[in-house]
């Protein structure tokens, strides 16, 4: 990694990318080899001895305490004191100087539960930097970012760089890697296999780097395709829709919305506009506090998450550690979760052990979960192959409904298209599929039909022939010129 660069690091699902980081992080210690900074060896024994040199990473899951402002946050474990308290009007000056030197624009006494996805990835990025960082390591830095919070994000990162800055960037988005990168290097299962300069290579020569000789570069992802047949019965309906969200305020208010039997429905909107809470509303983890509606045959008011799993809907969250998974546990034993009392996963009151694995084996193998292993621990997945897992096991129960957000965070170019195909499948074979993400692209690649949210209202429904990009980013910005209602 040279001064004054944008190193971008690439490659699939579990090919080393954030192991390798961890190490020069000082949370993996190495087994072999030797680091080197600024021309001198050095170990890390922990991130504190990597912060100590210069080193700052953003992870992909951010390291934020929520009920917390943003300068608390920044300062942490660096707090300045007066009398031997916290020094909080010093903490928001020094902030404050921070955030002004390098362009970011943050409120330091403002709660970090109360900022956008894109706001709390600053101020990790200002945390890095308050502590002297000068190599930056941002891992899956847009996976939950708006087209508007990325292109901000990626001048961030040159400006940065234009200070004399080293930024790491690994992502798995090729296009994006090309259009801010220097210098990129491949990995493939655990090796660095190529190094090549952003200006001389497209994203379809990287893709075949990442697989290697001899076979098939990650397919990108499908062209827009419309439903085989023509939508069922109504699976999901509701008029006047109301919910708070966590910070008291209406979140969702008066939304009207149907999803029938064998279509793909897409909610577009900038993140932090109510589809996190229309998500949990429908999946039984958010209680509505207003509104009529109809789930599956049964009323949505005082619908509990085992309810909604019993009447056939199936839910790929935004957070998979905190809603989709147990990392303690082995693959197989989260696969079952949720089905644990049925065959192949029991036998009457018993656990099915060999059907358990069997089914494990054949679900990591059809998705490409790397290892393969039924009987390794949830966490030593990268994060693409624990969300793969949740993606298989959720689709694997045959949802009447398919409640999916973000389902594609953190997977690499293959992934994304085989994902993609599963759920068209899933469509196809009957699945009403309710698609909530920030990356406009995929809404407008798998959805029939699109709602668009602003403020936690519905301000544009869109048929697949009425899709137009610019009007379905001027509604989600809030503007109601003349359109479709």
């Amino acid at each position: 990694m040279r001064r004054g660069e944008l190193l971008a690091v690439v490659g699939e699902n579990g090919a080393g990318k954030s192991s390798l980081m961890n190490v020069l992080y000082g949370l993996y210690q190495p087994d072999a080899g030797v680091l080197s900074l600024d021309g001198q060896p050095v170990r890390f024994k922990s991130p504190r001895d990597a912060i100590a040199r210069g080193i700052g990473m953003v992870h992909q899951h951010f390291m934020l305490v929520p009920t917390l402002s943003v300068a608390e946050n920044v300062v942490l474990g660096r707090e300045p004191t007066r009398n031997g308290l916290l020094d909080l009007e010093r903490a928001v000056q020094d902030v404050s100087a921070t955030c002004a030197r390098f362009g970011f624009q943050l409120e330091p006494r403002a709660r970090v539960d109360t900022l956008s996805v894109g706001s709390q990835q600053k101020v990790e990025i200002v945390k890095a930097l308050h502590r002297g960082a000068q190599v930056l390591i941002l891992d899956e830095p847009t996976a939950v970012l708006t087209p508007q919070e990325s292109d901000e994000l990626a001048r961030v990162m040159r400006g940065l760089v234009a200070q004399g800055h080293t930024v790491v960037l690994i992502s798995h988005k090729l296009k994006e890697v090309l259009g801010v990168a220097d210098r990129i290097a491949v990995m493939r299962r655990g090796r660095c296999v190529a190094e090549v300069r952003a200006a001389d290579t497209t994203a379809e020569q990287l893709a075949a780097l990442m697989v290697g000789d001899g076979q098939r570069a990650p397919a990108a992802a499908a062209p827009a395709t419309a439903a085989s047949q023509a939508p069922g019965e109504p699976l999901l309906d509701v008029r006047g829709l109301q919910a708070t969200g966590d910070n008291g305020r209406p979140a969702l208010r008066g939304v009207d919305l149907e999803v029938r039997a064998g279509e793909i429905v897409g909610i577009a909107g900038v993140d932090g506009n109510g589809q996190r809470e229309l998500a949990e509303v429908l999946t039984g983890l958010r209680p509505l506090t207003s509104g009529s509606g109809a789930l599956l045959g049964g009323p949505l008011s005082d619908l509990t998450p085992a309810q909604a799993r019993t009447r056939g809907v199936g839910h790929i969250p935004e957070d998979r550690l905190h809603r989709a998974v147990v990392k303690a546990l082995s693959v197989e034993e989260n696969v079952a979760l949720g089905r644990h009392t049925r065959p192949p996963f029991a036998k009457g009151p018993w656990i099915d052990f060999k059907g358990r694995r069997e089914r494990t084996r054949e679900l990591t193998v059809a998705y490409d979960v790397r290892p393969p292993d039924p009987e390794v621990a949830l966490r030593a997945l990268s994060g693409g192959n624990q969300q793969k897992v949740v993606v298989a096991r959720e689709l694997d129960a045959r949802p009447r409904l398919l409640v999916v957000v973000q389902p594609t965070r953190g997977l690499d170019v293959g992934a994304v298209a085989q994902v993609h195909a599963k759920l068209r499948e899933a469509r196809d074979q009957g699945t009403g599929v309710l698609l909530v993400s920030l990356d406009l692209e995929e809404v407008l690649a798998l959805s029939d039909r699109v709602y668009v949210f602003f403020e936690g209202r519905v301000t544009g429904h869109f048929l697949r022939h009425e899709f137009d990009e610019r009007e379905l980013g001027r509604r989600m910005l809030g503007t109601t010129e003349p359109g479709h209602a």
